[in-house]
């Protein structure tokens, strides 16, 4: 039931669940998930096979940005449940073989937080942060022209006070950056990591991880300068060993949001004394397209490999459109400025490709993390307008669906109100939901969820092993990968036309049937024994 063959490296190839908790299962009935509507769900991930969950930001906060925005680290969210509910979660799953993740977003903190309303009545805290004069006669522009990171060029980073001064905020207003360069700043995420860890956690998610250091002089953005100003500089290594010589007191792991084009730079984060491992958004954002994913595929292994580090695959996470959704479009990849109302979609063609996709990500070597209900086959939904939350949706002035529709509470039981989510849901399920719901598709063998099972009960025979590439046609992948009892194959069909198999002894799994000749359908994947 999850548990790998060497404990102590169990993150190098272990399946990671992310749990967004307000969408995953309601157990009081007031249509927030909590962690009692996980507690009672564990069963459901344990027979699913999945090693460790990931939660997304659960501690209090005013949810301004989906909780990314965290009041104290040390309590959580009374929509959630409380501490001693997690420390229950925490230990129940660990029980089942489970083990649990948590997200700490360390480049800002909500405005609400208790440094940074000190910081507004002009205490010292004010060091905590970026607070600077601005410029101007009067001090009415901003001091330095930055770019946003959460809406794009057009979004103001800066906030002015009404006693003139100007704070820095990379995201939203309500998101104010801390100020890294402060040793209070370092002392307290260090606490924060023990505190979790010492509550039996295995790991820990950085968000934005190559953000947190700013450069000190504050400069006006150039394009191409090196160093960039606020993005991946070099104090953050210091700041990331220091955090790894906690986590390896406690045996934990780190996996780091890092997004940088300079592969070189991006395996410096992932030495064996800093980050454990990072996630892959190549991968996550490719087309379905042979030629893409293979190239992908080669780079992620190529930066990985002078470090030793696994690689992490993705296909979907609560920010991106759902795969089956995706890979049912014109458009197979994912970019946040070409999300759209309307967009035409072929569930039927994206449910097969996400089939498939799902048995070649599973294959490969390293760590794969696996979306809440992208184990169900569920599609984005399109949002009502007048019930969208997503701040993106009202940032972009109505033009962005936002980031909803992968947000859609859980079908869990399809008789029940409400597909068995709970309460009436925060966000509207579509009609029809509970087509998906798990209890169907845990009595159907050929269902989303029985392919899910099916392949995470046989994935530990792939271990952590290299991965070679066989011959092909084109538009089909093929590689080999050492096994257990003898060598393991995928064979990924994304041609037009079916495709022979190679040299086999046995099908351990398909996400589709082969056809009546025995050879492999367009957008179908077989494991293989050699």
């Amino acid at each position: 039931m999850g548990q790998p063959t060497h404990a102590q490296n169990w993150w190098r190839s272990a399946v990671i669940y992310q749990v967004y908790v307000r969408s995953f299962a309601d157990g009081d009935g007031d249509g927030t998930g909590d962690l009692a509507g996980v507690r009672a769900r564990l069963p459901y991930l344990a027979e699913l096979g999945v090693d460790a969950l990931w939660f997304n930001p659960w501690y209090l906060s005013p949810m301004k940005d989906g909780g990314y925005d965290v009041a104290d680290y040390r309590v959580i969210d009374p929509a959630f449940g409380t501490l001693a509910e997690a420390e229950k979660l925490i230990a129940e799953a660990k029980e089942l073989g489970i083990r649990t993740l948590v997200d700490i977003v360390p480049n800002h903190v909500s405005d609400q937080h208790p440094w940074f309303q000190a910081a507004l009545a002009g205490g010292p805290e004010r060091e905590l942060f970026h607070f600077r004069p601005g410029r101007g006669a009067h001090g009415e522009l901003p001091p330095n022209d930055w770019p946003s990171q959460f809406a794009g060029s057009a979004e103001p980073v800066w906030t002015r006070l009404p006693d003139g001064t100007w704070y820095l905020h990379l995201f939203t207003p309500e998101q104010p950056d801390l100020n890294w360069a402060h040793p209070a700043v370092r002392q307290e995420h260090e606490e924060i990591l023990r505190f979790w860890f010492e509550r039996g956690v295995a790991g820990v998610r950085i968000d934005s991880a190559a953000l947190l250091a700013k450069d000190p002089d504050l400069p006006d953005f150039v394009e191409g300068r090196d160093p960039y100003p606020y993005v991946d500089r070099d104090e953050l290594h210091d700041i990331y060993r220091s955090w790894r010589t906690v986590a390896d007191a406690y045996d934990g792991i780190f996996v780091g949001e890092v997004w940088l084009p300079d592969t070189e730079r991006f395996a410096r984060y992932l030495r064996p004394d800093e980050l454990h491992t990072a996630f892959n958004f190549s991968f996550l954002s490719c087309p379905w397209d042979a030629g893409r994913l293979r190239t992908s595929i080669d780079e992620t292994l190529a930066e990985h490999a002078p470090v030793g580090a696994p690689a992490t695959w993705v296909l979907c996470n609560h920010d991106v459109t759902r795969t089956v959704t995706r890979y049912g479009r014109t458009d197979t990849g994912f970019d946040f400025a070409t999300k759209a109302f309307g967009t035409p979609t072929d569930l039927a063609l994206g449910t097969r490709r996400a089939r498939a996709g799902a048995l070649l990500s599973l294959a490969l070597p390293g760590a794969v993390y696996l979306y809440q209900g992208e184990e169900l086959g569920l599609p984005e939904a399109e949002i009502p307008r007048d019930r969208i939350q997503d701040p993106m949706h009202f940032r972009s002035g109505g033009t962005d669906p936002g980031r909803d529709g992968c947000r859609v509470p859980l079908p869990w039981t399809a008789d029940a109100p409400y597909a068995g989510f709970g309460g009436e849901p925060w966000l509207p399920q579509p009609s029809g939901w509970s087509a998906y719901a798990a209890d169907l598709q845990a009595a159907d063998p050929g269902s989303m969820l029985s392919l899910y099972r099916a392949a995470l009960k046989i994935r530990p025979e792939f271990g952590d092993g290299p991965l070679t590439w066989l011959p092909a046609p084109e538009g089909v992948l093929a590689f080999a990968r050492p096994g257990q009892e003898g060598r393991l194959l995928c064979v990924v069909n994304l041609a037009d036309t079916p495709a022979d198999l190679p040299a086999h002894s046995g099908l351990l799994l398909g996400s589709g049937p082969l056809d009546p000749q025995g050879r492999l359908p367009k957008d179908t994947a077989v494991w293989l024994r050699g």
